[in-house]
């Protein structure tokens, strides 16, 4: 597993999550969050939205009150989309980009699998990352019109 953030301002660092590592709520917070991800954050700008989805070492108590005493732009989780390709688009289209890159031809070894990731994270090309950013305000406005329900074949229209 790795773990990384994305914004219209670039990208934090990637981090791998070791095998075997069981990513609960203490983990999230006290590794990625607080040693990792809201340091490398905090370097691009000291403004942000903080948003995340519900995986649930995401929503704990204590990742809420911790995010919740950081972040002055905290999304809370009554106001996180769901699970859903159709409206997290910023993460469905970089990691779609990125499995592109990564597995485009056969991985000898988990190193090398390492190597590609860092990489394609390293080479990620910022419009595409502009362009899930700025797509994710018409999907939801699709997705309010359609009333939750079904909406993905009408983006194209």
């Amino acid at each position: 597993m790795v773990s990384g953030g994305v914004s219209a301002i670039g990208t934090t660092s990637i981090h791998f999550i070791e095998p075997g590592v069981k990513v609960n709520g203490q983990y999230y917070r006290e590794d990625l969050l607080v040693q990792k991800l809201l340091p490398d954050i905090r370097q691009l700008s000291n403004f942000y939205v903080f948003q995340q989805d519900s995986a649930p070492a995401d929503s704990t108590r204590e990742t809420i009150e911790l995010l919740t005493m950081e972040i002055t732009e905290f999304i809370p989780p009554t106001l996180w989309p769901p699970n859903s390709p159709d409206l997290n688009s910023v993460d469905n289209k970089v990691w779609s980009v990125m499995q592109e890159k990564v597995y485009k031809k056969r991985i000898e070894d988990i190193d090398e699998l390492h190597a590609r990731i860092l990489t394609a994270w390293d080479e990620m090309d910022q419009h595409n990352i502009d362009a899930a950013i700025k797509q994710w305000r018409t999907r939801l406005r699709t997705c309010i019109k359609a009333k939750g329900g079904h909406y993905e074949h009408t983006l194209c229209q």
